[in-house]
Parts: C-alpha cells; sequence; structure tokens
C-alpha cells in the first residue's frame, strides 16, 4: 500500500520540493494565515490523518514552479489526497473547494438534508466573497503596506464593510449558537478564523469596534475553546 500510494505522489512535482514521509496520508501545503487554518482546523476535527507542509511566504514557496504545479494560482492552502474517488490521488485548491471535499468525504461537519445544505453553501459563498475580502483588505490597508498611506479613505472604506459584514454575522448568530444553528460546522470553520485574524492579528479591535458585536464575541470564544481548533491554529508549525 505504502509504495503504491508513493509511486502516486511521485506523480506530482510538488513531492520535489516537500517530500512525503507518510505518503499514505493526505498532504497538505499550507501557512497559518486564515485561508490556511481553515483546512488543518477542518482536518482535526474530523480525525482524518495527514501530514503537513510549510509554504514560506518569506521565501516565496507559494511562486515555485512546485507549489504552481499544484495551484497555478500560486496560494495556500492546497492539497493533495492519495485516497482520493475511485482510490485515485486528488489534487484541491482553495481552501473552501478543501472543506466541502473533506465534509462530503468524512460525512461529517455539512447537513445531510438538502434544505440546509443549501444554507451551509450560501453562508460558505458569504465567507468567500464577503468576509475573507474584506477582511483581508482591513489587513492590508491598516497593518501591512497600505498602512503608510496618507489617504485613510481606502481603510475606512473597509472597515465600515467590515462592520456592516460583523452585523449580518451578529444578527444570524443573535438566534442560534453556531452559523448554521446548533451543530457546529464546516461553515463556522470558514469563517471564524477570518474574524479572529480581524481583531487579534490586524489590530482593528477598536477600529471595527468588535465589542458592539456580543453574539459574534461569543461564538468566537466558544470556537478558539475546541481543542481541534487550538490545534488547527499553530499548523503548519515552524
Amino acid at each position: 500500500m505504502s509504495d503504491l500510494h508513493e509511486s502516486d505522489l511521485s506523480n506530482f512535482a510538488i513531492t520535489a520540493k516537500w517530500p512525503a514521509l507518510y505518503p499514505e496520508r493526505l498532504q497538505l501545503y499550507s501557512l497559518p494565515t486564515p485561508n490556511g487554518v481553515k483546512v488543518s482546523i477542518m482536518l482535526e476535527e474530523i480525525g482524518e490523518p495527514y501530514e503537513a507542509h510549510r509554504v514560506n511566504f518569506s521565501s516565496n514557496d507559494q511562486n515555485s514552479s512546485e507549489f504552481l504545479s499544484l495551484n497555478p494560482n500560486n496560494k495556500i492552502p492546497a492539497i493533495i489526497d492519495p485516497n482520493g474517488p475511485s482510490d485515485k490521488p486528488l489534487a484541491l485548491f482553495e481552501s473552501v473547494a478543501i472543506l466541502i471535499y473533506l465534509a462530503d468525504k468524512s460525512g461529517q461537519l455539512m447537513p445531510d438534508n438538502p434544505h440546509e445544505r443549501a444554507q451551509a453553501m450560501q453562508w460558505l459563498m458569504f465567507q468567500v466573497g464577503g468576509v475573507g475580502p474584506m477582511f483581508g483588505q482591513v489587513g492590508f490597508f491598516n497593518k501591512f503596506a497600505g498602512k503608510d498611506f496618507e489617504d485613510k479613505r481606502p481603510r475606512d472604506r473597509y472597515i465600515n464593510e467590515s462592520r456592516r459584514l460583523l452585523g449580518v454575522l451578529n444578527q444570524r448568530l443573535a438566534d442560534s449558537t453556531w452559523m448554521l444553528g446548533d451543530e457546529y460546522s464546516i461553515v463556522d470553520i470558514a469563517t471564524f478564523p477570518w474574524i479572529r485574524n480581524l481583531v487579534s492579528f490586524y489590530d482593528t479591535e477598536d477600529l471595527v469596534g468588535i465589542n458592539d458585536f456580543l453574539h459574534v464575541n461569543r461564538a468566537l470564544t466558544a470556537f478558539l475553546e475546541r481543542p481541534a481548533v487550538q490545534r488547527g491554529l499553530l499548523i503548519p508549525e515552524e
């Protein structure tokens, strides 16, 4: 079995730069960013064996030919599952696409009911199209290169939009424990790493007025208390 997987994975150019010590396990190529930890948290939650490889932005790993062979969009995370559909290895990028794949494969953290699944997809797209891009722009304009811009109108635009999105989340969580109701799901895994980053890494706690969103804070605290979340937030390690 091990030799078969090793032979299979050798067909993926990325393994030349990041060799698989455990080729029978799912291979994760990532970094502890909001998008990256979505997948490591998901893997920890479902108990899927995996091997993590750190893609260092400081050394421009994401633009290496090996990484681009797996994700031509040069973004983390990406995976190779040696035990993919029909027992064939599967390469996949885009964090939410990976979450959906892992939920379907494991039968965990995604509703089976078609109506509830549609609601899950709705909120996942809300994260992909709104929460991630807007919170990320706040980080750029407040903490990274954009912080040196004298004109603060771009920063303030994204702060205001982030507050609006937090208001939507707060309203949703006012009547439910988690984003889909009483059950924890991949929607929470997709969403809360971005909220955590917004307030604890981008230094915008006061700018966005996070204390105004009581239900968001309550759910974020519960999210961060989960053992699988605590482990996943640190993967891949240095």
